[in-house]
């Protein structure tokens, strides 16, 4: 790669000013150059995947490190916004200045390069860029630091585990795997969501149904809320597959499919499985407002088991409705 010298003082080891843009590795899925400001490529249409495969650790580590770079302000951490500042967040110099790490060392880790990092290192990355421990964990597993213990491969589900489900009749209760494959389910969990059960088991995915679904016809009313806490839980788990075929293939597609998981998913945000309320439009029921509980499952590894509690009485006797009424068609509606 061919350097252009500056006038201004260079970096000791690039011959780079401490500011300037990285070399012209592309941010993953989403074809922005590292550390610049997206452009639009002749070969990529927007909201398509870009063309570097997903498993890329390095290149997942440097735009996951530019994107949470970029929401860190010089105000949150005492620092003067300055008058010609053109990034807005940090740069990488204040970065690695407030981590007590080289410049040229953090701006090689931004850019993806093959260097090794410290658990160390890493822990005055995450402190300085501010990062929950949903953030942390998966800084540590795209630098390939086994700080978090690495799961086996899915096994079936326990009889106990379906036992479970079948107790919680009253309730809506399904498990998933990290991925959001639905895993099995209990009878009113069907009721409620008759077009996900029923698909086969390649689309028999929450997220796969909620992206692809038209508005009309899909049952989360608070997509705004739901969706990105969604999208950033299944990239928590995607840092745990980098280069499976599974995860990979399934990422590509629904990013081919659905223009607004493409964009959700170029944030890089992550997360982890929550309480979280969401409100359902059933076709014959109408509105049913509840409270989503995720319990961690023994086995198989990180599948977890999601039991929706009605929020009000009125949520409560549409979900006993349906489930005295097993015969309500489900939403006929052809486009």
């Amino acid at each position: 790669m061919t350097v252009t010298r500056p006038d201004a003082r260079p970096d000791a080891w690039t011959g780079a000013r401490p500011d300037a843009q990285p070399d012209a590795r592309t941010d993953a899925w989403t074809g922005a150059r590292a550390g610049g400001p997206e452009k639009p490529r002749a070969d990529v249409r927007p909201g398509a995947p870009e063309r570097i495969p997903p498993g890329d650790r390095r290149a997942e580590l440097a735009a996951f490190l530019r994107t949470r770079r970029g929401r860190i302000t010089p105000q949150d951490v005492g620092l003067p916004p300055g008058s010609r500042r053109r990034t807005p967040g940090l740069r990488r110099e204040e970065v690695a200045q407030l981590a007590g790490v080289g410049v040229t060392w953090y701006t090689w880790l931004e850019q993806g390069r093959p260097i090794n990092a410290s658990t160390q290192v890493l822990d005055a990355i995450s402190r300085t860029l501010r990062l929950d421990q949903a953030e942390h964990e998966h800084l540590y597993r795209l630098a390939d630091v086994p700080a978090v213990a690495e799961t086996e491969g899915d096994r079936g589900l326990e009889p106990e585990t379906r036992t479970i489900l079948d107790q919680l009749g009253p309730l809506p209760a399904a498990v998933y795997n990290a991925r959001y494959d639905l895993m099995a389910w209990n009878a009113t969990y069907e009721r409620l969501f008759p077009g996900t059960t029923t698909q086969p088991p390649a689309t028999r995915n929450a997220l796969w149904q909620l992206f692809t679904t038209r508005d009309c016809c899909n049952p989360v009313v608070n997509r705004e809320e739901e969706l990105p806490q969604m999208v950033a839980t299944l990239r928590a788990g995607f840092g745990r597959h980098l280069g499976e075929p599974a995860w990979t293939d399934f990422v590509r597609r629904l990013s081919a499919a659905s223009p607004d998981f493409a964009r959700m998913w170029a944030t890089h945000d992550v997360a982890r499985p929550g309480s979280r309320m969401k409100i359902f439009q059933h076709c014959a029921a109408g509105l049913i407002r509840t409270v989503s509980t995720s319990l961690a499952l023994p086995s198989p590894p990180e599948a977890r088991m999601v039991v929706y509690t009605p929020l009000d009485d009125e949520s409560r006797e549409r979900i006993a409705w349906l489930r005295a009424h097993p015969d309500v068609p489900a939403a006929d509606h052809t486009h």
